[in-house]
């Protein structure tokens, strides 16, 4: 878990001033590719752990005189801000670069060799699926011509790695919904160069944008429906969710899902929490919705308490926002076991289980 009480623009300066009384030793063992890990690597990667335990580097000459530093999360969306705010108190140094997440490439510096394989602009394709349930869902196929039975694993983790560089990271995590890659064989509609890709995703974020722009809700009056089932082992479930809010016809300008989870002890009341723990987990819930504004785009879709798990709902237009609040209340709760995830879901598909729609 990360440990938000260092993550602060201080720490962050903190970070940049002990990386300036090194950085010309860091840029010699980067540009000498001599012994990089004993002199770069294993020295630079504790002390961002520290910041962030998913905190990982790319690092390489930008130039024969600039060496830059990355700073990536692997595609984990609530560390995005981290990294990003990290890069934002970088200093001025004449010979490094300093970048947050993985760029993206031009087409034309985009070449992947694995074993026997290449993966580039001549062979892999893309198209899309549309399902006119979720038109504003990007839903793309990649297409690797060589792919096939035998070399499925292989292929596949090549080509997630091509689209991967040449998007950078944030596009490839907020640009598409859904992907799969697939053999020629196995393609259902006429395949598109893979060039084309960057044109095809600004037009539809373009359409995205203007269509749910102006997307707005007030949810002070909502009604809220109790709902109760019974799990398998026999145990009882109830869920209160915002009626209006999921009967919304705008659903998709509020992508990102969160959900916030609490582990308590309930096995003396069919677990469900006692008094306290219910009272308590009330107060986070509104101590949440304190902090995230629903003008800047942060709503409140409700709860489901069952099996010893509290599960608490949001939907943003944005994740940067929400994925510090609630580590930060992960982390004002020690006594308890809680945890949380963001991910993307445009037309809330995770919350059909409670046929509202």
């Amino acid at each position: 878990m990360t440990e938000l009480k260092k993550l602060n623009k201080s720490t962050y300066q903190e970070f940049w001033k002990w990386f300036e009384t090194k950085e010309k030793d860091f840029f010699n063992a980067v540009k000498e590719q001599q012994n990089i890990d004993e002199n770069f690597l294993n020295i630079i990667l504790p002390q961002l752990k520290e910041l962030n335990e998913n905190f990982f580097i790319l690092v390489g000459m930008s130039d024969d005189l600039t060496a830059e530093l990355i700073i990536t999360v692997d595609g984990s969306i609530k560390d995005i801000v981290y990294a990003e705010e990290l890069i934002a108190e970088s200093p001025n140094l004449e010979n490094w670069k300093f970048t947050a997440l993985k760029p993206e490439l031009d087409i034309e510096n985009v070449s992947i060799r694995m074993g026997d394989y290449i993966f580039d602009k001549n062979n892999i394709y893309f198209y899309s699926n549309d399902d006119e349930d979720y038109p504003d869902e990007i839903d793309l196929v990649f297409v690797h011509e060589d792919l096939n039975d035998q070399n499925e694993n292989e292929l596949i983790n090549g080509t997630y790695l091509f689209i991967d560089n040449y998007l950078g990271e944030l596009n490839f995590v907020t640009q598409i919904d859904n992907f799969s890659i697939a053999g020629k064989s196995e393609a259902e509609k006429e395949l598109v160069p893979i060039e084309k890709l960057k044109d095809f995703l600004s037009w539809r974020e373009r359409e995205f944008t203007e269509k749910y722009e102006a997307a707005k809700i007030e949810t002070t009056e909502d009604s809220y429906s109790l709902l109760e089932g019974t799990l398998e082992n026999g145990f009882p479930l109830l869920a209160t969710v915002n009626v209006d809010l999921l009967q919304w016809d705008q659903k998709a300008s509020h992508p990102w899902i969160s959900v916030l989870r609490i582990a308590y002890s309930g096995d003396e009341d069919n677990g469900f929490p006692d008094d306290k723990d219910y009272d308590l987990f009330n107060t986070i819930e509104d101590d949440i919705m304190l902090e995230l504004n629903s003008e800047e785009g942060n709503l409140n879709l409700g709860r489901e308490t069952a099996d010893n798990i509290r599960e608490i709902y949001f939907v943003s237009r944005d994740f940067r926002k929400i994925s510090k609040i609630l580590a930060k209340t992960v982390e004002k709760y020690p006594d308890y076991e809680m945890s949380f995830e963001i991910y993307k879901d445009k037309y809330w598909q995770s919350f059909e289980r409670y046929g509202i729609h």
